[in-house]
């Protein structure tokens, strides 16, 4: 994976604090944080229903090591907006991995609102991470990437998500292998928005297997 940050962050943390092999394939700044974050979605993430029982064993390769394999598709230094963050999902283990980033964590319902708010006190991220609790068709942010996973179909996310994308931004959406079906059933979408979209297959980091992301940009 790409390492677009900063060379003299701190990663005092260590590789080794307790992570599970699988987690160690990626070069954490600090190790410890990403170790909190994961404890307080096996536990609070799971019993406020933001997840289910199930993903407490895949919560690594499933949830975190997929979020963070976009990593290389963010400029250094970007601002983000996570559209529907949910629980955190990719926008807190970038931040953990980029603290080069400026993240905002967009997200309408109360209680994932008050789950991400408690998520980053508890990280200690309150200097690089907000929390806004919204609709995207009614926040009024610019960024420079619009992330989301999960959150709906393409030609629903142009709607909702292009008008966050500042110049010579893009919107980043972590989809599985049905992401050439979704830009061809979102090329009248594409076209009126008068935007491009390509597949980007990454690497996840740590298993051996890939993801894909839809990568939209304004032609």
């Amino acid at each position: 994976m790409t390492d677009a940050r900063d060379p003299g962050v701190d990663r005092s943390g260590g590789v080794d604090a307790g992570l599970p092999e699988v987690a160690r394939a990626v070069d954490w700044p600090d190790a410890e944080a990403i170790k909190r974050y994961v404890d307080i979605l096996i536990d609070r993430g799971i019993s406020w229903g933001l997840l289910g029982p199930r993903e407490a064993p895949r919560i690594w390769e499933r949830h975190i090591l997929n979020s963070v394999a976009l990593a290389p598709l963010l400029p250094f230094g970007s601002t983000m907006v996570d559209v529907g963050s949910g629980a955190g999902l990719p926008g807190l283990p970038l931040a953990l991995l980029r603290p080069d980033l400026r993240v905002s964590l967009l997200e309408p319902l109360l209680r994932r609102f008050d789950f991400l708010e408690l998520a980053v006190s508890e990280l200690d991220l309150g200097s690089r991470v907000t929390v806004v609790r919204g609709r995207a068709e009614d926040h009024r942010g610019r960024y420079d990437i619009v992330t989301c996973r999960a959150v709906a179909l393409l030609p629903r996310l142009l709607a909702w998500c292009l008008p966050l994308v500042g110049s010579g931004g893009r919107l980043v959406a972590l989809k599985g292998s049905s992401a050439p079906e979704e830009i061809e059933a979102a090329s009248d979408a594409l076209r009126r928005a008068g935007a491009v979209a390509t597949v980007a297959r990454l690497a996840v980091p740590g298993v051996e297997e890939e993801t894909r992301a839809i990568v939209v940009e304004r032609s």
